[in-house]
């Protein structure tokens, strides 16, 4: 770093001065280039982000105290070469008026020097001892001049080199920028060490955070410590604890739930089994038609209730046995829909060949509630079709509703009125089941109108 050229009044003397970058205009100008303008952070994580912010900070810091260093030395330099040049042409001028001979033994003093500056030629001719300072050339200088003689005046000058100063400053600030850049890079890298303990954190609670949202209610980021364990107090084990706490608690709400609901199911069913058999001693009436046919409903509502809860608890265990899918979904198509579920097995021999690893009473459970809610809430026919390992129902109805193909199948709810009255029992159970037996079911809306699910099983 130089400065172009720096003029300064010494004594009585005048320069002429050159407008100078201030400190802030240096600041400004060094984070621009570090940082530029509209540049964007969001494709790094937080690590480098804290990283390149302490290495930014540093580096404007480095380039501030550079400047600042940088200017101190090269005052330095400009007012030691000044006295010493002011020094030095009151000793030329002194031998001058005694011999009237300028002295060139040990600078390069002269009498009208015609190299002379315009503006130190100007001001000694106003009758002023100036100096001029040229750190801008090839060749660096110093001058000094003053006016002699009577009427006709004349200017003695002398010109010292600063060629060895120069170089001086300019290693000088050389090792300045070497220096800033070790500080900015060993920043960089400290930034990135301490903020990696902060990122694995992060990550391991956004991990937890995304296990607790698919249903591991047992996830948590600390294990469990004992009372007079110390824990952390800064921002991450905060987050942390209230994420572990968050998960407790919403864990308990729903065992809680679960619970209530298997004791209701199964609270009601004595008493529905006696209303059951008290229902089927009444004389044939239509009013006794009525009786059993809500009783039955009643009693089927319960059950289910119950495997639900039953899902819920993940104790199902499944009775996986290899089988031939298009045989078995035939047979299971037929009991679930009669003459109302058309079943084919598409690829001929193919869907029959092939064999896979199930619970057929799961899987009848499955189909049989995917049929029921296609006779139900859709429109005929209903095709039930094998095809390789998925089994495909599809009806003619007005399809399944927004919400129910983006947010899953929810309990009492059956998402569209066009679709029907239910419980929306049917679809959750069947979703439970067939992640039971380790096959999954996906719903969607055919192009030319009807609902569509794809229930696809595990080879055997």
């Amino acid at each position: 770093m130089r400065r172009a050229l720096m003029r300064r009044r010494a004594g009585q003397g005048a320069q002429s001065s050159r407008t100078r970058t201030s400190p802030a205009q240096s600041l400004r100008a060094a984070w621009h280039a570090l940082v530029p303008r509209g540049a964007k952070g969001n494709g790094l994580g937080l690590r480098w982000k804290i990283a390149a912010l302490l290495a930014c900070g540093c580096a404007v810091v480095a380039v501030a105290i550079g400047l600042l260093i940088h200017h101190a030395r090269l005052d330095q330099v400009a007012g030691n070469a000044r006295s010493n040049a002011t020094a030095q042409l009151v000793r030329v001028r002194q031998l001058y008026e005694l011999t009237g001979q300028v002295d060139r033994s040990d600078t390069d003093a002269a009498l009208d020097d015609p190299d002379l500056p315009g503006p130190l030629r100007r001001a000694a001719l106003a009758g002023q001892r100036t100096t001029y300072l040229d750190m801008a050339s090839d060749d660096p200088s110093v001058w000094a001049a003053r006016p002699v003689g009577g009427r006709t005046r004349h200017v003695l000058s002398i010109r010292e080199s600063l060629r060895e100063q120069a170089d001086e400053i300019a290693d000088f600030d050389r090792q300045l920028m070497i220096s800033g850049a070790v500080v900015v890079g060993l920043a960089a890298l400290g930034g990135a060490g301490l903020s990696s303990r902060l990122s694995r954190e992060l990550r391991t609670a956004a991990a937890i955070a995304r296990r607790i949202s698919q249903g591991d209610l047992d996830a948590r980021i600390h294990p469990p410590r004992p009372p007079d364990a110390r824990h952390a107090k800064d921002e991450v084990a905060e987050l942390a604890t209230a994420v572990d706490t968050m998960a407790a608690s919403l864990q308990q709400r729903l065992e809680a739930e679960q619970r209530f609901t298997a004791d209701v199911a199964h609270e009601l069913r004595t008493p529905l089994t006696g209303l059951h058999t008290a229902a089927e001693l009444l004389p044939p009436s239509r009013p006794t038609e009525l009786v059993r046919d809500r009783v039955h409903a009643l009693r089927t509502l319960t059950e289910d209730l119950l495997e639900v809860a039953r899902l819920d608890a993940e104790v199902e265990k499944p009775d996986l046995e290899v089988h031939p899918l298009g045989r078995l979904v035939e047979t299971i198509a037929e009991r679930a829909g009669g003459s109302q579920a058309a079943f084919t097995a598409r690829g001929t021999r193919a869907a029959y060949d092939t064999f896979v690893r199930t619970d057929v009473r799961r899987l009848e459970r499955i189909l049989t509630n995917l049929v029921a809610n296609a006779r139900k809430h859709g429109g005929d026919p209903v095709e039930v079709w094998v095809e390789g390992a998925e089994v495909t129902v599809r009806d003619h109805g007005p399809g399944f509703p927004d919400c129910l193909l983006k947010d899953g199948p929810q309990r009492f709810q059956t998402g569209a009125r066009e679709r029907g009255q239910g419980t929306g029992l049917g679809l959750t159970i069947a979703f439970g089941q067939a992640q039971v037996i380790g096959a999954s079911v996906e719903l969607a809306n055919a192009a030319d109108g009807g609902a569509v699910a794809v229930v696809s099983l595990p080879r055997a």
